[in-house]
C-alpha cells in the first residue's frame, strides 16, 4: 500500500528517505548486568503456545488464511 505522502513537510520526506537509506545495524551486546537480569528459563505454557503458533503458521498457504 503507497503511503499517502500528500499532508507530510518536505523535511518529513526527506528524514524518511535518508532513514531508509541509512545502515540498520544490530543493536550493541548486553552488559554483563543485562545478562544475569535476563530469564532462563520458559514457562511451559508459553513453550507449548510458542509451537502451537509455530506449527500452525507453517501449515498457512497463503496470506491470511489463519
Amino acid at each position: 500500500m503507497a503511503e499517502d505522502t500528500e499532508n507530510l513537510s518536505e523535511a518529513t520526506v526527506a528524514a524518511d528517505e535518508e532513514e531508509a537509506r541509512s545502515a540498520h545495524d544490530a543493536d550493541r551486546a548486553p552488559t554483563p548486568e543485562e545478562e544475569a537480569a535476563a530469564p532462563t528459563s520458559v514457562d511451559p505454557a508459553v513453550a507449548e503456545a510458542f509451537e502451537e503458533a509455530n506449527r500452525t503458521g507453517a501449515n498457512v498457504k497463503g496470506e491470511g488464511e489463519i
